[in-house]
């Protein structure tokens, strides 16, 4: 049997794991449902993530005594899962820091454009 490369799903996506990283740390007594709210994506999309942070190391489950008398787990970042986030940070900062500067070319770009253009038409 031929197994195929396995592609990314863009569920996989770095900021996508920032995101959940940065909620845990934050609140990790949240459910899968109020995670999926507090990131705006569906339960199943949730499952996913919190499955491949789990699966690579970066967050543990760990039961808690809900107040209801169920149980529920509290998602803590792992040590490793702290140097990730961090690093996934510093990688998001770059990356947005040069789309910002690349923004702020083009509008320099455009007000030229659209000066020259006022002018040729007075």
């Amino acid at each position: 049997m031929n197994a195929q490369p396995r592609h990314p799903e863009p569920d996989e996506s770095p900021s996508a794991h920032l995101e959940l990283l940065r909620l845990l740390e934050q609140h990790p007594e949240y459910s899968q449902r109020q995670l999926a709210v507090a990131l705006g994506v569906s339960l199943g999309k949730t499952h996913y993530l919190l499955k491949a942070l789990l699966g690579k190391g970066w967050v543990k489950a760990q039961n808690f005594q809900r107040s209801d008398h169920k149980l529920g787990y509290l998602y803590v970042l792992t040590p490793q899962g702290v140097r990730q986030r961090l690093q996934l940070t510093k990688s998001f900062l770059v990356r947005k820091e040069r789309e910002y500067q690349m923004l702020k070319d083009q509008i320099v770009l455009l007000r030229e454009e659209l000066a020259a253009q006022t002018e040729e038409q007075s």
